[in-house]
């Protein structure tokens, strides 16, 4: 996200992970209460550091690529709606707010297709939403990690950790290097010690840009956590939270986020079997 002038810009496996009624309560405290620093550790147990049992971390990571790229493959024969609610805040209060809903599909090429079906205009305060922003909306908040993905980070096991209602292996991931042009995942990730999918993730989306110069833009990125559920067998992306304080030159913006990924429907055509 950038900077802008005020005056400018107006989740056991075969069970729901994390329950409905215990989603809407969360949004409810969320929308109510004073904006905080994303917690990662939000629902975990405390970290047990002892290597994985009859694999080792990178079989783990070997395997958890294959059923990534199952769910990735899997997800473009669903449609589903993204809930995007932005908030800035003034201590409590809500001073700004961007909300777009979207119905995403995807064609027999496996592009995806956009229809927004509701968008209000945009009050927020102190902050522009970037393309980068959509990419995190699209891309890395709804992260999934596949083998062809892999090779551009750096994944260190961090341990085991029971998160809710599952038991999970975390990794901290980071890229490789950053190339030109490109962004990345860079924070840490729980894979479910059975499906040996992601579950949680908790980052931010990098780099970031620190101008060199006064009139040079500056993009600060949100960390963000983000839960899956599961649909058909698959885990897929169900909502995302950013609870962040953004520290550009000029001021300070206290920024919320809530993406809801939900309404999965299949569509027509063959998909591999779970």
């Amino acid at each position: 996200m950038v900077a802008c002038n005020r005056e400018a810009t107006q989740r056991r496996r075969r069970v729901v992970f994390f329950t409905v009624a215990a989603f809407i309560a969360a949004i409810s405290v969320l929308l109510a209460g004073a904006a905080a620093q994303t917690d990662c550790a939000e629902g975990n147990s405390p970290l047990d550091t002892a290597p994985p049992k009859n694999m080792s971390p990178q079989q783990l990571i070997d395997k958890f690529g294959v059923e990534e790229a199952k769910v990735k493959q899997a997800r473009t024969h669903y449609t589903y709606m993204q809930d995007v609610l932005i908030q800035t805040l003034n201590g409590t209060a809500v001073d700004g707010q961007m909300h777009e809903v979207t119905t995403v599909s995807y064609d027999d090429k496996g592009k995806r297709i956009e229809n927004v079906t509701f968008a209000e205009q945009s009050t927020l305060r102190g902050v522009a939403l970037t393309a980068e922003d959509m990419d995190d909306i699209r891309v890395f908040m709804p992260l999934i990690l596949t083998t062809e993905d892999l090779p551009q980070y750096n994944l260190t096991y961090s341990g085991q950790q029971h998160v809710d209602d599952l038991d999970a292996y975390v990794f901290h991931v980071e890229p490789k290097k950053e190339e030109k042009g490109k962004r990345y995942f860079q924070g840490r990730i729980w894979v479910d010690n059975q499906d040996f999918v992601i579950v949680k993730l908790c980052g931010k989306s990098v780099p970031e840009t620190v101008p060199k110069k006064k009139k040079e833009r500056q993009d600060i990125r949100p960390t963000f956590v983000t839960y899956r559920q599961p649909v058909d067998g698959y885990w897929f992306p169900a909502y995302t939270r950013v609870d962040d304080t953004l520290h550009f030159r000029a001021e300070t913006v206290q920024l919320r986020e809530i993406i809801k990924f939900t309404g999965y429907k299949r569509t027509a055509g063959p998909m591999a079997k779970p």
